[in-house]
């Protein structure tokens, strides 16, 4: 099912995770890809938003996580570049192993064998990357390379796992999902300081937001 959060930026609630579906001047981009048994939700969400799998013309990832990356290789109609921060990349397309001397990362080796390299072509992006009408902020943290997506035209931000939504407030990714809780910190902050002003805070889990994003944003890095 699609939600649509503002005009041409719709929540796919794949049940356990978000993903996003957002038109960028014409520009079909789908943020994140859920878990390799999404395929399906997602394919319906997209149909429910007006447009079919193969109209997509680009993936934004977040980052490389089993319930982030897992439906790529999954979407047969999906024909389209995939973007992924420079150090999540190589994990994306099956050139490295996570790091399994870190708790996050051995997680990560634990679920890999579910996972695909999908069959599509991977850009890295760095910060202060444009794609689109997205910036890219490097966010590590929840992984090494964590990326946000803040788009001025659609005045949304696309967080990933930086943070999520808990009880109607935003909280910080804890530290059992995340690499390091103390980049998580640092890269609040440093997103708060730098993104500008956005109505809607789509996370990775929980219920998005659909105004007062940036602010709901900068309180909680107050706290941190």
């Amino acid at each position: 099912m699609a939600t649509e959060l503002a005009d041409g930026c719709w929540w796919l609630d794949l049940g356990n995770v978000n993903c996003y579906l957002a038109d960028d001047d014409g520009s079909l981009t789908l943020v994140d890809a859920g878990t390799p048994f999404d395929y399906g939700r997602i394919a319906t969400g997209v149909r429910d938003a007006g447009y079919d799998v193969a109209d997509v013309d680009r993936v934004l990832v977040t980052h490389y996580d089993f319930d982030h990356v897992g439906a790529l290789a999954r979407l047969v109609d999906l024909d389209a570049p995939v973007y992924v921060g420079a150090a999540d990349a190589p994990l994306l397309s099956g050139d490295r192993r996570p790091d399994w001397h870190n708790h996050k990362g051995a997680l990560q080796r634990v679920t890999r064998p579910l996972l695909s390299a999908p069959d599509l072509p991977v850009r890295t992006v760095e910060d202060g990357d444009a794609v689109g009408s997205f910036t890219a902020y490097h966010t590590p943290g929840h992984s090494p390379g964590h990326v946000v997506y803040v788009s001025e035209a659609l005045d949304a931000a696309f967080l990933g796992d930086l943070v999520r939504e808990d009880g109607g407030e935003l909280a910080a990714s804890p530290w059992l999902m995340s690499y390091d809780t103390a980049a998580v910190r640092d890269s609040v902050r440093s997103l708060a300081e730098r993104a500008p002003s956005f109505a809607v805070a789509a996370m990775g889990h929980g219920v998005p937001f659909v105004r007062d994003g940036s602010d709901r944003l900068r309180e909680l890095a107050a706290t941190l």
